[in-house]
């Protein structure tokens, strides 16, 4: 193994020409000097200097490992200057997860606007269902994610975790616009038994959050087709197969034939930030601030969705979930009929009226354009 102190010896002699002034610019004697190149030519079997007059010339196996030398040299004085930077300048890996909907509507513009404005940036993204991120969070495999969660299934997150809701959006019942409950101003979960359903995998939180609906109205939910990604799911809808729970950032991608109906009881979603306070690195807090503008990319995506101010909350510690979580059911008045937003008059049919606000949501609207989250 050869000496970086020994290296850094031999660079400076072939910088200054001879071992006095080499010694001179590295504050050591010229003895000192000689000692470092000799243990440096027994490290590497080979002679490195020779003499020339009252001085010294490098060998040509000199030449060779000094020239490594002053490449190791210069790439040791680059990460040296990066670490100095480290409290200040943003820069170097940051490593997100994020579930699918967040990497189609919130990601993209964040990551572009941070990466343009800080280019030694070097994000990089894990697609996943919250249940996987967290322990990757908390092992430190990750720097920041992106997670949801549903109005009726509030998740418990570890100590040691916050987040920041970025968005909460109204959920909606997709059906095809020919279905019997299609004409009801607001759809009663505990009238949907029997009915088939398209939802994300096992697993996945809108999965759940719909089971959990549906069971505490009395309904056990026929679940047919497994589809990881809201898009795909308004395609079985429009197909006249299957109905689906969608949250409002999805509704602007439904094909023509789809209705979105509002639920009683009410359900909503939060899309959050998450990560570990107090071992936010510069990256993480340049993102977080980039994320509290995010919504504002969005665009106009109609009634349905909001922001809220973006506030940092601790987390709660895990608790065991013997029964299910449940919300108080919210008292709304009634919902006209709907099919999503005006800018979806090219997709959907044009006798659908634009749907009403929900009263469940935070009183913030944004009017923005963005695309599918789920």
């Amino acid at each position: 193994m050869i000496n970086l102190e020994r290296l850094r010896a031999l660079a400076a002699v072939d910088t200054h020409g001879s071992i006095a002034r080499a010694a001179r610019a590295l504050h050591i004697t010229p003895s000192g000097m000689s000692q470092q190149l000799s243990k440096l030519e027994r490290e590497c079997g080979h002679r490195l200097t020779e003499p020339e007059g009252r001085s010294v010339r490098l060998t040509h196996a000199g030449r060779v490992l000094a020239d490594h030398a002053a490449a190791v040299m210069a790439q040791l004085a680059a990460a040296e200057d990066d670490l100095a930077a480290l409290d200040d300048e943003v820069l170097g890996p940051l490593r997100i997860g994020a579930i699918g909907s967040a990497i189609r509507t919130l990601l993209p513009a964040t990551l572009a606007a941070l990466t343009t404005r800080h280019p030694r940036l070097a994000p990089t993204v894990r697609d996943g269902e919250v249940a996987e991120l967290l322990p990757a969070l908390l092992r430190g495999d990750l720097d920041l994610l992106l997670i949801e969660n549903w109005s009726n299934r509030p998740r418990h997150l570890p100590e040691g975790v916050a987040v920041r809701t970025l968005v909460t959006e109204e959920a909606r019942v997709a059906l095809h616009e020919a279905h019997p409950l299609g004409d009801r101003p607001v759809l009663r979960l505990a009238d949907l038994d029997g009915v088939a359903w398209t939802a994300c995998p096992p697993g996945a939180e809108p999965r759940e959050a719909l089971v959990q609906a549906l069971r505490i109205c009395g309904v056990e939910p026929d679940l047919r087709y497994s589809i990881s990604d809201h898009a795909t799911q308004l395609t079985l809808v429009a197909a006249g197969l299957t109905t689906a729970l969608v949250p409002a950032t999805a509704w602007r991608q439904a094909p023509p034939g789809v209705r979105f109906l509002p639920t009683d009881p009410p359900l909503r979603r939060d899309v959050q930030a998450a990560w570990r306070p107090g071992t936010e690195s510069p990256p993480v807090r340049a993102c977080l601030d980039a994320l509290a503008h995010a919504p504002d990319r969005l665009g106009d995506l109609g009634p349905g969705l909001s922001t809220e101010p973006a506030q940092s909350q601790p987390a709660r510690p895990v608790q065991a979930q013997s029964e299910p979580v449940q919300s108080e059911p919210e008292q709304s008045e009634p919902h006209s009929e709907s099919a999503g937003p005006t800018d979806l008059a090219a997709s959907t049919p044009s006798a659908q009226p634009h749907p009403p606000h929900s009263p469940n949501l935070a009183a913030t609207e944004n009017r923005t354009r963005g695309s599918d989250v789920g």
